[in-house]
């Protein structure tokens, strides 16, 4: 470990990042304009022999394909939050992706400990997103329009078995990237509860800088949000029963 700590390295000098690259995965903001824009910018500066990959969430590699200037290298190689405890990537090609290509990012996958999901077709949301988006933008309706508290939505969540909820989820996956999505989707699909819900996550979140377990505080204080305490789940007792009554009450 110690050895291949020190053949890390850092920086935010793009031609001194991808000038020897193997594999360059790309994971900017989920924002065509933006991702479109660092594609065009590395294409100049990348060998002959570099595959690129987008980690994109819910975006096409066909959408980019062109801007990286090496569409046969190019496709989607989408890692989970916490992958170090989720351990899968998400696999998909776009139509001029190349099996070569597809093997490399395979073996790239496997090598590293991940299981690899290949998706058989593009498709927005690829496989875990096209489920975890719905869930997550349903339970933030449930906040945004004050229908319930976060703990609440978590705790029916929770019951199951599940180490973290949707609102521990959105702080996991950071506000600025739940706030992308659901504003991109929001005004593609003309969804007002989506857009309404991306607004809240910019004028409870964001604008406070706050973007969850990246910044320590989200629905949740990091370290120890209180979903892992061993209360959270507990009975309450009938002292309790005015507080919850009055939160049922109608306004």
């Amino acid at each position: 470990m110690a050895a291949t700590r020190q053949r890390l390295s850092y920086t935010t000098d793009l031609p001194t990042a991808v000038a020897t690259a193997d594999l360059v995965i790309e994971a900017v903001p989920e924002s065509p304009d933006v991702k479109t824009a660092v594609y065009k910018e590395m294409a100049g500066l990348l060998p002959d022999r570099t595959v690129v990959a987008t980690n994109t969430s819910t975006l096409l590699p066909s959408d980019f394909a062109s801007a990286t200037g090496r569409p046969d290298r190019f496709c989607a190689l989408h890692f989970a939050t916490a992958l170090w405890a989720m351990n899968f990537t998400e696999i998909m090609a776009h139509p001029g992706t190349s099996q070569e290509t597809l093997t490399a990012v395979t073996e790239f996958a496997v090598e590293i400990g991940m299981i690899p999901i290949p998706v058989r077709k593009e498709h927005g949301g690829y496989i875990v997103n096209s489920w975890l988006v719905p869930l997550l933008n349903a339970a933030q309706t449930l906040v945004t329009n004050g229908i319930a508290t976060p703990g609440d939505v978590d705790r029916t969540f929770l019951v199951n078995g599940a180490r973290f909820g949707p609102m521990g989820m959105l702080d996991m996956i950071g506000m600025k990237t739940a706030h992308d999505v659901l504003a991109f989707w929001g005004d593609r699909t003309g969804d007002a509860q989506m857009t309404a819900n991306a607004v809240y996550l910019k004028e409870h979140f964001l604008d406070n800088g706050l973007s969850g377990v990246q910044t320590g505080k989200g629905y949740y204080e990091y370290p120890g949000p209180a979903y892992e305490r061993p209360d959270f789940l507990a009975v309450p007792g009938l002292d309790a029963v005015p507080s919850i009554v009055s939160r049922t009450l109608p306004d």
